[in-house]
């Protein structure tokens, strides 16, 4: 089969966007003729990777709208400009490849998002479009707790989805898909709304197989001190000055709490240690070289991931490859990575609620090393079994071969 694979962000060694590309391209190519539009900016990293370890039927194509080869990080409007710009100019480039190669099926590989239009769903084939992410909001409670700048990201951010739900190619897009996978049901009930009629919930975020191995050498520290861990950017919606409440209401003399990350609301958090009393216990690692990262998690005994609308990520993955049980708020992407099973999902309602409920999920898990132990040894199970990239891989490789057929029936 041949497979036409849009991703705008694509670099291999990366996370987050860029990893989803990369690793979803690489899968591809393992069963299918692939060909991937992304950007001119990658360039250097892919030829470079590809000279090093050659990929058999992959093939790439790079595009960039009015020459721009910028990486515009901290630059959210240029980047969303030149990302749907980007997205006008990769189905005019599909439409042409088309012509001469005569692709079975599109897919929508990134951006993540579901409020931006994919226009390749404009060719005359299958399109599958994601997973797409993006719908989760944080309660409207917690924002009690954000700062002024931080309220005014939310509420741009909500007009930002609405203003996505509304735009006429965005919901071609969803109507044009045959099938579209979204990373949260929050996401699939907007993607329904915009006219989606075959939408599943599917994570983005996957490990391969190295990954899980290396991770799976953390041994268990002793227990003392007992050590919890976050490890993630600062920022409001990131939920760690709740965490760092919670921590301090447990009431653990024997346990630290590592935060790992920089970000925004650093002074906040350690003004807010000071204050619980507590900034003996709490260690602010900054931002770390990712084996650094990884090495602090394997001397560490429980994840906390707080966030307040994730769609995904790989942060709760890496922690149960590493055998570490999950405290997490029930909402958004890390409620369909963990079960009850592999950590605690507490309720997201409000903050006082959330708070009393993660500081009772931080005081049992340290009292009791078994269930820790029981929870880490499910969640290695839960990430081999559901959260490998080679199972992704064969999963989609399937599924585009289910939906060529089912078409060709139609004919």
């Amino acid at each position: 089969m041949k497979i036409l694979l849009s991703a705008f962000a694509c670099e291999p060694g990366q996370g987050s966007e860029e990893g989803v590309g990369w690793n979803t391209v690489v899968e591809a190519a393992k069963h299918q003729e692939v060909w991937v539009l992304t950007r001119t900016f990658y360039r250097d990293a892919i030829e470079a990777e590809l000279a090093a370890r050659p990929i058999a039927n992959l093939n790439f194509i790079y595009i960039e709208p009015l020459g721009w080869k910028e990486n515009f990080k901290g630059r959210q409007g240029g980047v969303q400009l030149h990302y749907y710009l980007w997205q006008i100019l990769a189905y005019f480039v599909a439409r042409s490849l088309h012509r001469k190669i005569g692709f079975d099926i599109a897919r929508h590989v990134t951006y993540v998002k579901f409020w931006s239009p994919s226009f390749i769903s404009l060719l005359p084939i299958p399109f599958i479009w994601g997973p797409v992410g993006g719908g989760e909001a944080a309660p409207k409670p917690f924002w009690a707790d954000f700062s002024f700048k931080a309220k005014l990201y939310e509420t741009a951010r909500e007009w930002a989805q609405k203003l996505g739900e509304s735009d006429l190619f965005a919901r071609m897009t969803a109507r044009r898909s045959v099938l579209a996978l979204a990373t949260t049901e929050d996401t699939a009930k907007r993607v329904r709304a915009m006219g989606a009629k075959n939408v599943q919930v599917l994570s983005e975020s996957y490990l391969s197989k190295a990954e899980m191995t290396r991770l799976g050498e953390c041994k268990m520290p002793g227990d003392s001190p007992i050590r919890f861990i976050s490890m993630g950017r600062l920022l409001h919606w990131k939920g760690y000055h709740l965490a760092v409440r919670a921590f301090a209401i447990a009431n653990l003399p024997n346990a630290e709490y590592w935060l790992l990350g920089d970000g925004p609301e650093r002074d906040r958090l350690k003004s807010l240690a000071e204050e619980m009393g507590i900034s003996s216990q709490i260690k602010f690692w900054g931002r770390l070289p990712r084996q650094e990262s990884l090495g602090k998690l394997g001397e560490s005994h429980v994840l906390i991931h707080p966030s307040l609308h994730d769609s995904g990520g790989w942060t709760c993955l890496e922690g149960m490859a590493a055998g570490r049980p999950i405290v997490c708020f029930d909402l958004g992407g890390p409620s369909t990575q963990v079960t009850a099973e592999t950590g605690i999902k507490v309720p997201g309602y409000h903050p006082k609620q959330a708070v009393n409920d993660l500081a009772e999920a931080i005081a049992h898990l340290a009292d009791d090393p078994e269930l820790r132990s029981r929870m880490g040894r499910a969640g290695q199970k839960r990430v081999a079994e559901v959260y490998d990239w080679d199972v992704n891989g064969q999963f989609f490789a399937q599924l585009c071969e289910d939906i060529v057929a089912q078409q060709k029936d139609k004919i």
